[in-house]
């Protein structure tokens, strides 16, 4: 006769060894790693910014609602959010270097840097253009979808291509995406604003080489994004002073994301006569 409390004993026992088994059995591309939870929080940012720039900024418009400064603290919001989405950006490849990612950890990467730095930017665009006096709405819709083909592009080749260590070819998607953004809150004439957005589309897609954000590099770009941040919330709460900030912070990435390509292009042509210069030499020194 068997006792039921062996029984049941020998019941939980097997449960929690099958469990165990399945957990072990458990595919590791299922399985999420801490920087995986980074990235993640990188797509819920981004997703958040076009919520708020739908609810803040283009019902308001849409409904005729006269509160400017709802608009104004969620376009402050929303780009706070993509600041947010590339401070996650940039841990999770700490942190995936340091300890480990998943197997999947590379698409998931690519999947939310499309959302908050694809989707995000280019409906922030979208929607400057329909609220905004003397803009284009059909021309904006164009840009947006030009910002929007220019990430999926970059971060596509970004898989493919193989570059040398320490560097990214073509503006990487996150400083496009805060470039672009910064464009639009500058508030300049149409015509310029469109042209340095798809200027910034264009050298997301280039071959341009730019470093990575590694050592003092990161913490350069992490004070940054803190600082975007404090700007923007002075701006959104009206605080004195906090316009200018505002538009000189603005003014800056802009300037930023246009001498970096001037450096590049520089030490490319100065690499270029270097190696034209060694190989005269070396022929002049074969000749007899």
């Amino acid at each position: 006769m068997i006792d039921p409390d062996t029984r049941a004993a020998d019941w939980v026992a097997g449960t929690d060894a099958e469990a165990a088994e399945e957990a072990e059995e458990m595919p590791l591309s299922l399985r999420l790693s801490i920087a995986d939870a980074l990235t993640l929080g990188n797509a819920t940012c981004g997703f958040m910014a076009v919520y708020f720039t739908t609810t803040g900024i283009l019902i308001p418009h849409l409904t005729g609602s006269t509160e400017t400064g709802m608009a104004r603290n969620s376009a402050a919001t929303a780009v706070i959010l993509m600041l947010a989405a590339a401070i996650f950006d940039l841990f999770d490849g700490i942190v995936a270097r340091k300890l480990r990612s998943s197997p999947m950890g590379a698409e998931l990467d690519n999947l939310s840097d499309l959302i908050s730095f694809g989707l995000a930017p280019a409906y922030f665009v979208l929607v400057y253009g329909m609220v905004t006096p003397g803009a284009q709405q059909k021309v904006s819709a164009v840009a947006a979808i030009v910002v929007l083909l220019a990430v999926v592009l970059r971060l596509a080749r970004f898989s493919c291509v193989t570059m040398k260590d320490g560097m990214f070819q073509g503006m990487p998607s996150p400083f496009g995406a805060l470039t672009v953004v910064s464009i639009v809150l500058l508030e300049l004439p149409f015509i310029p604003t469109l042209l340095a957005i798809i200027g910034v589309a264009w050298l997301m897609v280039s071959r341009v080489e730019y470093p990575k954000p590694r050592g003092v590099l990161a913490v350069a770009m992490l004070s940054w994004i803190v600082g975007a941040m404090a700007m923007l919330a002075a701006w959104a709460f009206d605080a004195p002073g906090g316009a200018f900030l505002l538009q000189t912070g603005c003014a800056l990435q802009v300037v930023l994301g246009a001498v970096i390509p001037l450096f590049a292009t520089a030490r490319r042509v100065n690499t270029f006569r270097g190696n034209r210069r060694e190989s005269r030499e070396a022929r002049a020194a074969q000749l007899p």
